[in-house]
């Protein structure tokens, strides 16, 4: 095989971009511990030296493939920060979920979480900071509405989309956020007019 990439994705250069696809594939599927690390050099694909080389652990991998997706904008949260959206639609947009191409599986950070219960281990830390991310920028847009007590209401409304999120993995129902969704309009709506 040449030392470049072919078009059929075998070995060669670009192997950290494959090695991230692949794991995002198979966490995705079937979660991130039943997951292995040979599976994904398998499923990359890359020699177990390549994988080791660019991940020396698997929390690494995971960290990586958590910060791929944040950076992505393949998350709801990336929705916050798109300024081509007005603030209200932004919040909304929490609760609108696209059609899945795999199964439905939540939120990845919280399925991270889960998956590392230790709040002291690194990917448990990364989720943690990025669900907190997710309350500082629903903070600021509900400031910038002009609504009363932002904090306690972006509170409110994260837990809202949290919970709408892994209410759809549990019931397979990507469209579950729409019940969320109209609690969060009336949330809204009375914080804008009290």
């Amino acid at each position: 095989m040449s030392a470049t990439t072919t078009a059929s994705g075998g070995r060669g250069r670009g192997g950290r971009e494959r090695i991230l696809a692949a794991a995002a594939r198979l966490f995705a599927v079937q979660g991130i511990n039943a997951t292995g690390m040979e599976q994904v050099a398998e499923a990359a694909p890359v020699s177990k030296r390549t994988l080791y080389a660019h991940f020396r652990t698997k929390d690494d991998l995971v960290i990586a493939h958590l910060r791929d997706l944040a950076s992505s904008g393949a998350t709801l949260e990336s929705v916050l920060t798109r300024e081509d959206i007005p603030p209200l639609e932004r919040i909304l947009g929490l609760f609108d979920q696209p059609a899945p191409a795999v199964p439905v599986r939540g939120c990845p950070f919280i399925d991270a979480a889960a998956e590392f219960p230790d709040p002291d281990s690194a990917v448990h830390s990364y989720a943690r900071e990025q669900k907190l991310r997710m309350v500082e920028l629903v903070t600021a847009l509900v400031t910038e509405l002009g609504c009363r007590e932002p904090a306690a209401l972006a509170e409110q409304l994260v837990t809202l989309a949290d919970g709408a999120a892994s209410r759809a993995m549990v019931l397979g129902e990507a469209d579950y956020g729409r019940h969320a969704r109209a609690a969060a309009e009336t949330l809204l709506a009375h914080a804008l007019t009290a």
